[in-house]
């Protein structure tokens, strides 16, 4: 559960309690979508300063399998990952994939038939069936199963997205306590489980689902639906009223959110979790983040920097990415080696931008701790 310290108005420190650790908020969680993030391991992970992975149960039930993982001991034991493990749903590839196009799938009431990207083989993904995986999984936080939209998706398909993914807290919850009472796990080592409220661009929607998903009860709430716009901007004002919504004792996701300038908006609108794909896959294109103004108060839209490993200018450069910077790859190689790292195409590049990319997420975590919230949230 969620404890906070004390603090000056607009300032906050919190701690997400999940089997016995304590994870300090906010907190940045790269995504490992395939049970593995790209080109680092456990020990690259620790270093890092990471406290918890996500990984994705649509993907790691067809690749490699509910029935081999479970075997091997869960995902802890297969992927050598010792800390704190969230698990997606499969909400969002619903969207990314069968709202995008049929032939990907189809959902109704009973859930989500996902037709497999590599072979003939169609997947049922039932609320039941997502709280069963992520138990059989060994995961430590759960996402009910959602029905992710647009923000401009049409109201119609945004009252039927807030439906179903009532519908199927409803049930997901309901699976949750009948597995946990029936494996008699203890409260104090219980996976969490939490609610997402979807509801696109409307208000009126987003308080129906908001309610509904109180009413049921779950450990914290993610915001769900693409966090941006169709012009690429982050939808503030509603990422602002789902805050409102959702009361201060319960942690927020920030599902999706991985761009350090909207990480730091959503932490300003009241959000301390945050996960996405975009750091670890901008390192492997070249794009290493790199910090370059006053982070105080992250007023300025020049605090940080996209550094281009590609360019011309770092061939014959000894300076790291950052003379600052305390990560694994700062400290030990120039810009000019990764630069030729880059060129040979070697892993070894993946690596080092990598690690320096989470290491900066980390960071700019760790300096959140100390700004003013513009909305004056606190924990308490």
């Amino acid at each position: 559960m969620l404890n906070a310290s004390s603090g000056s108005i607009g300032k906050r420190q919190k701690i997400l309690k999940i089997n016995k650790v304590d994870l300090q908020l906010p907190l940045f969680v790269p995504d490992g979508t395939f049970g593995v993030v790209r080109s680092l391991d456990a020990e690259d992970l620790v270093a890092c300063g990471v406290q918890a992975v996500m990984m994705n149960t649509y993907h790691l039930m067809q690749k490699p399998g509910s029935s081999t993982i479970q075997s091997l001991g869960g995902l802890h034991a297969y992927s050598g990952w010792k800390g704190i493990l969230f698990t997606d749903s499969g909400g969002f590839q619903a969207y990314s994939l069968i709202r995008q196009n049929s032939k990907f799938g189809s959902m109704s009431a009973d859930g989500i038939r996902f037709h497999s990207q590599s072979s003939e083989r169609k997947y049922l993904l039932t609320p039941e069936k997502c709280i069963r995986l992520q138990f059989s999984f060994d995961s430590n936080l759960f996402f009910c199963l959602d029905d992710c939209t647009h923000v401009d998706d049409p109201q119609s398909e945004q009252e039927l997205s807030v439906k179903r993914t009532v519908e199927w807290a409803s049930r997901c919850k309901k699976e949750y306590n009948r597995i946990l009472e029936q494996k008699e796990i203890p409260s104090q080592v219980r996976p969490l489980l939490f609610g997402i409220v979807q509801g696109g661009n409307s208000r009126e929607l987003r308080k129906r689902c908001a309610d509904a998903l109180l009413e049921i009860g779950f450990d914290g709430y993610g915001y769900g639906g693409w966090p941006l716009d169709n012009q690429g901007n982050l939808v503030e004002e509603m990422l602002g009223f789902t805050r409102e919504l959702i009361p201060t004792q319960f942690p927020l996701h920030a599902l999706g959110i991985g761009h350090p300038n909207n990480v730091v908006k959503c932490y300003q609108l009241g959000y301390d979790l945050f996960d996405s794909a975009m750091p670890t896959r901008d390192a492997r294109h070249g794009r290493i983040y790199r910090f370059t103004g006053n982070t105080q108060s992250f007023s300025e839209h020049d605090w940080w920097e996209y550094l281009y490993i590609t360019d011309q200018r770092h061939i014959k450069s000894r300076q790291p990415i950052s003379v600052d910077c305390t990560c694994h790859t700062c400290q030990n190689y120039s810009l000019a080696y990764l630069n030729h790292l880059n060129k040979l195409k070697d892993g070894l590049y993946l690596r080092l931008a990598t690690i320096h990319n989470l290491h900066f997420m980390n960071q700019v975590c760790e300096k959140m701790k100390h700004i003013t919230s513009g909305n004056g949230y606190a924990a308490g």
